[in-house]
């Protein structure tokens, strides 16, 4: 005998009639429960889940969108060429966090990628059309026009880094989470310094990013009387950080300690620094930033680097973008939940009720090159 038709097996799914039914209540009742609605009584939430469990009832998502107003959907933005997201691990550990973060909160990860003028437009439609409840925006730098896009149709979102955009501290209505680059940069500097380094040089990030000014800054707090020879530019990446490593040679072939604003451009000095006969530590110490596992514990010698959770960075992004929407819909009042679940993170703000931005802490882990 024939199976039945799809359009039987569709008519065969448990409806939310069917669980009402199976748990004594109102159609209503069951509806606000399935749909994480409030004011019912637990036993009844009890029962209403006891029945969805045995009857393998699954909420239609346009019905479900209806009542919640939610796409169950958060839209991950990062301005940055394709080929440098998958191979740079910063941006791998960041998506893992925020993904384990949204799993908790039965929410869907919509990753959104801007490298040219036809991505932004494309971003730009697909925000104004309301298809994510909120976005999650990282490594945007101060030129970027995807805030000017956020704040325009008012998406929920919260930064990954502290933006640089003009006004940008200004603006409380959209927190962001970050480590301590400067005091970061400090720390791994002076650690440079107690070694009884004295020529030492810093291999920065795109200048166009707080984070590498950020790491100046904390470079420069500590050594203000520094030869400027002994600062160039990279770009996060290893090649960027052998090509500055180089120029640097070449300027002070004199210098005894390198600090790389990241742990990959720290990797592509080691391999110049290797290529010109230099002993690490010995002729050249070497720090670097970030301590990401497949960078700075597989190097040799080994890494010393300042550490950053980019991991739990990336869960507390979505734990404040999840409290600013239970805050719009009136809910979840209480703020501080998602810091206070990591280690130590300093909350800013102005206590006006605006969801307040975090800055992780930092530490130096000591290793070989340093």
């Amino acid at each position: 005998m024939p199976g039945p038709t799809p359009d039987a097996q569709r008519d065969a799914r448990p409806t939310l009639e069917a669980v009402a039914a199976r748990a004594g209540v109102s159609r209503a009742t069951a509806s606000r429960v399935v749909n994480g609605g409030a004011g019912v009584r637990q036993p009844l939430v009890d029962q209403v889940r006891k029945a969805v469990e045995e009857l393998g009832y699954i909420p239609n998502h346009a019905a479900r969108t209806l009542v919640t107003r939610r796409n169950g959907a958060v839209a991950v933005l990062i301005d940055e060429p394709e080929a440098r997201i998958f191979s740079d691990p910063f941006f791998s550990q960041h998506i893992r966090g925020i993904s384990r973060e949204l799993s908790v909160h039965d929410a869907q990860l919509v990753l959104l990628l801007v490298e040219g003028s036809g991505d932004f437009e494309r971003v730009t439609r697909y925000l104004a059309g309301g298809h994510v409840d909120g976005v999650l925006a990282f490594s945007l730098h101060t030129d970027d026009e995807l805030p000017e896009v956020i704040r325009r149709f008012r998406v929920p979102t919260v930064y990954g880094g502290r933006p640089g955009r003009p006004g940008a501290a200004s603006e409380l209505a959209f927190p962001y989470v970050d480590c301590d680059n400067r005091g970061g940069a400090r720390e791994a500097v002076r650690h440079l310094v107690s070694l009884g380094r004295r020529n030492i040089a810093h291999i920065a990030g795109p200048r166009d990013q707080t984070s590498a000014l950020d790491r100046i800054d904390g470079y420069t707090d500590v050594l203000p009387d520094g030869d400027p020879a002994l600062i160039t530019d990279g770009d996060f990446t290893a090649d960027g950080g052998a090509r500055a490593m180089t120029r640097l040679l070449e300027r002070r072939p004199d210098l005894d300690a390198v600090f790389a604003a990241n742990d990959l451009m720290a990797s592509g000095a080691l391999r110049v620094l290797r290529d010109r006969g230099l002993r690490v530590p010995q002729d050249v110490a070497l720090v670097g930033f970030d301590d990401l596992e497949s960078v700075a514990e597989t190097t040799d010698p080994p890494l010393t680097t300042v550490r950053q959770d980019v991991v739990g960075m990336g869960r507390l992004m979505v734990r404040l973008l999840m409290e600013r929407l239970n805050e719009g819909e009136g809910a979840g009042k209480g703020r501080g939940a998602g810091a206070e679940a990591l280690s130590g993170p300093a909350r800013s703000g102005s206590g006006s009720g605006d969801t307040d931005s975090v800055i992780m802490p930092t530490q130096l882990i000591r290793r070989a090159s340093a």
